[in-house]
């Protein structure tokens, strides 16, 4: 299973938010390039980078800095974050950007994800965020009064391969992911599924991990690694490690037989 470290970009610099909110922003720091860098040399496979700015205003306002972030690292980036026309979509995934998520505009628009998907196939990834199982769009200031499992479905049908799932009420909260609203995404569909969105502890890492038997592929880890409650090097350990209980079962009971 993945695990991909998050990149917040507001102004400029790499910041987190508690649940979306602008009022509770705590910056880490003032060089998103050199924090690109440290999850690459940690053992990141992928960068997960989101424009904030973008995200609120419906552009773009960091691609400058993301470009920079794609030029210096070796690993693919993932960018979200104000992607809204096929213009825009374009000039970020000719920039270098190897996945772009599409959210606000592919909730307004299925036509519109469909266009994108059918030009661009499996560098389009689409980001559902979730409160209290209503999708909400425009940077998560707009709850619709549409249900997070039709959406997914819905996405599902053009043909995108993967989705990321975002609870916004734990985003940045680290207190743990909605497990169960992650379990009954994953199992609605055959997409791969990332999910994001409270984890904070190696704990929470071990039960998403055995989770990849519904289909999730993916973890995006943000504020507990800026705050030091989870390294990296070592989540990245565990998840290549990992084992599912019934194949642990087996490899005892090959090492039992091996020993008569």
């Amino acid at each position: 299973m993945l695990i991909i470290p998050a990149i917040d970009i507001r102004k400029g610099r790499c910041i987190r938010l508690a649940q979306g909110n602008l009022r509770d922003e705590t910056v880490f720091s003032e060089e998103p390039v050199s924090v690109a860098k440290l999850w690459q040399l940690k053992g990141a496979k992928w960068i997960h980078v989101v424009d904030i700015d973008g995200a609120i205003t419906g552009v773009p306002k960091n691609l400058d800095l993301v470009f920079k972030i794609v030029k210096t690292l070796k690993i693919p980036v993932q960018f979200g974050g104000g992607v809204r026309d096929l213009d825009t979509l374009k000039k970020v995934l000719d920039g270098g950007v190897e996945r772009v998520v599409l959210s606000t505009s592919a909730i307004l628009s299925l036509d519109f994800l469909k266009e994108a998907f059918e030009k661009y196939k499996d560098r389009i990834i689409v980001g559902i965020d979730s409160k209290r199982g209503m999708v909400a769009i425009k940077g998560w200031k707009e709850i619709t009064n549409r249900k997070t499992i039709s959406v997914v479905k819905e996405v599902e049908s053009i043909g995108i391969k993967t989705i990321i799932f975002t609870d916004i009420e734990k985003d940045g909260m680290l207190s743990g992911p909605n497990f169960k609203e992650i379990k009954e995404v994953a199992k609605a569909v055959n997409m791969e599924v990332i999910a994001t969105g409270g984890i904070s502890t190696m704990e929470d890492v071990e039960n998403l991990l055995a989770m990849e038997k519904y289909g999730v592929t993916g973890i995006i880890i943000g504020k507990a690694l800026y705050t030091g409650k989870l390294d990296l090097k070592k989540v990245v350990k565990l998840a290549k490690d990992y084992l599912p209980e019934d194949r642990r079962l087996k490899k005892k009971r090959k090492k039992s037989k091996g020993k008569k």
